[in-house]
């Protein structure tokens, strides 16, 4: 199953686990930790007591109590010391002892926030990167939907240089930004002046020609092979087998055998885009992987431009793509499902 990162109140996740970042002595001292205590009830507090505190890095379960998730899993993450202190080697035992718990106990999803990103001090972005990557890693030998839940931007900040190389990029190809303010300056500064609809072609639109079924039919003959044949040739040029296919692209199993054994089902056109960036086309590769389930990367999309400047510059890294997607308010890969 996949990982999905989600902005949420990680109280209100209805989920099998959900992760609480607290202290060695299990105490709710304010936060997110304060928060999960006050929704699941003074029965949670009471439980903690009897489970004599967790070490830094460590994990420890109870019940949810009046929560959505049937288990809360607790965890002692460090504080930052400036990273001389082992911080990052502790913060990923965090993480892994939260899973390999949720899994001992049959879990099929869990809820993780950013630990110790807030009163303890580590920095945003080094916990996501530190997250994603056990996260992934874990995935890849287990079956879990994960969800990672933030709740501002801030951890998804880009460096000045990606952050300025994209905007450039995107002001280069993206079409209907200019073509909106253009014409909504036009209409705030001269309505008087704003020429008849005739003189107006560019705003107008022809009526769609619905195409005959000749013409259907002609598309039809067209087609070449289908897109699980497609993908499955490509797998086998990269050197690929499917189970690391999927897992890079971020695709639960089950999505998988779909689209390996149900005729009918169409996968959709972020799941298509997640292949090809697992696969690491080049554009016109993934222009034509879409094309094989009728979809297409446009420039009057941003998030198109987006997975276009990746695509051209060599990104292929998922997580990567929807913190830069995430920067821009677009919906990310991950939430595709």
């Amino acid at each position: 199953m996949p990982l999905e990162i989600i902005r949420q109140d990680i109280t209100k996740i209805p989920c099998d686990a959900i992760v609480n970042p607290t202290n060695t002595k299990l105490f709710p001292d304010g936060g997110t930790d304060a928060a999960i205590h006050m929704a699941a009830g003074p029965e949670l507090l009471a439980a903690c007591r009897t489970l004599g505190g967790v070490e830094t890095g460590g994990a420890v379960l109870t019940s949810g109590f009046s929560l959505p998730a049937r288990y809360v899993i607790h965890t002692a993450g460090p504080v930052w010391h400036g990273g001389t202190a082992g911080e990052d080697r502790l913060l990923t035992s965090c993480y892994l002892s939260c899973l390999n718990l949720a899994r001992d106990h049959g879990c099929q999803s869990i809820a993780l926030p950013l630990i110790s990103a807030g009163s303890f001090g580590f920095p945003k972005d080094q916990v996501l990167k530190i997250a994603l990557e056990t996260i992934s890693t874990f995935l890849f030998q287990h079956d879990m939907m994960v969800y990672l839940v933030v709740f501002d931007k801030e951890a998804y900040r880009l460096s000045e240089a990606l952050f300025a190389d994209i905007q450039s990029y995107i002001d280069d190809h993206y079409a209907q930004p200019y073509l909106s303010s253009r014409f909504s300056r036009n209409a705030m500064a001269d309505t008087d002046n704003m020429p008849a609809p005739d003189a107006m072609p560019m705003m107008q639109s022809a009526p769609k020609k619905k195409p005959s079924f000749k013409a259907r039919l002609s598309d039809a003959i067209k087609l070449d092979e289908s897109f699980p044949v497609k993908l499955l040739r490509l797998m086998d040029a990269k050197g690929m087998d499917e189970v690391a296919c999927y897992k890079k692209a971020n695709v639960s199993k089950q999505t998988w055998y779909k689209i390996m054994n149900d005729k009918h089902y169409k996968p959709n056109r972020k799941t298509v885009i997640s292949f090809a960036l697992a696969l690491e086309l080049t554009l016109p590769e993934t222009q034509k992987l879409l094309a094989s389930v009728g979809f297409t990367l446009s420039e009057s999309s941003l998030f198109d431009v987006i997975i276009r400047y990746c695509l051209e510059n060599g990104i292929y890294d998922v997580l990567e793509i929807d913190s830069i997607l995430f920067q821009y308010d677009q919906e990310t890969l991950f939430s595709r499902l």
